[in-house]
């Protein structure tokens, strides 16, 4: 898969050294010469170039990515980036760094965004995940099908502890992806049963995690 990255700061070299590891060619844009650190990334391709414009996506070959990332710590760079790879080149996925909260507003499909990823939102999430139980915590938000991933720790009291997993009536557009047991990852079956301190993963809407949220935390 070849991957192209705006923003080669911190954040951009970090994916990109994830992404050559897991077999993947990457791609580094950056307009900034000072972020041009080859010996960072050296399997990476480098390009000192304005990712905002036409002439510099089309020297990147962006109609060869299947993937795009605007990683830059500039929101209104990411929203720019991720219009042209979506609407001038068709890229298949693209995903967009959201440095500030107020704005996750816009990053949504109207501006090519496939997935938002709000560093200030997911690292909230994860402090709620380390210390709620009962409690229904947003992971991440998919913007194009408008879906959440959402997090819930089962307490000794949930009502669906002790049922199977093909036995709760999920509520429609919510879908259990996947259990965390004990240090493993389970992929859920209709005859698992579920179990007091699983941690429960779900691709939801968002107008029904308020109802997921009541079925599996009433008391």
């Amino acid at each position: 898969m070849r991957v192209a990255i705006a923003g080669a700061g911190a954040v951009g070299r970090s994916i990109a050294a994830e992404l050559l590891e897991n077999g993947h060619e990457v791609l580094l844009i950056d307009v900034d010469p000072r972020a041009i650190k080859i010996d960072s990334v050296p399997r990476a391709e480098w390009l000192l170039a304005d990712a905002c414009e036409i002439a510099s996506l089309d020297e990147a070959g962006l109609n060869n990515c299947h993937v795009v990332v605007a990683s830059t710590g500039d929101d209104k760079v990411n929203l720019v980036v991720s219009l042209l790879a979506k609407t001038e080149y068709g890229v298949p996925r693209v995903v967009a760094r959201i440095n500030h909260p107020n704005n996750e507003w816009l990053f949504n499909e109207s501006w090519g965004v496939d997935v938002a990823v709000s560093t200030p939102r997911l690292l909230s999430a994860l402090v709620e995940e380390a210390v709620s139980v009962g409690d229904l915590v947003r992971l991440m938000t998919f913007r194009q099908g408008q879906a959440n991933l959402v997090e819930l720790t089962l307490a000794d009291d949930a009502p669906v502890v002790g049922q199977r997993a093909g036995a709760v009536p999920w509520p429609v557009d919510s879908a259990l992806v996947a259990i965390l047991r004990e240090g493993r990852v389970l992929v859920p079956s209709a005859d698992d049963p579920l179990e007091a301190g699983d941690e429960l993963l779900f691709v939801a809407s968002q107008e029904v995690e308020q109802e997921l949220a009541h079925l599996l935390s009433q008391h």
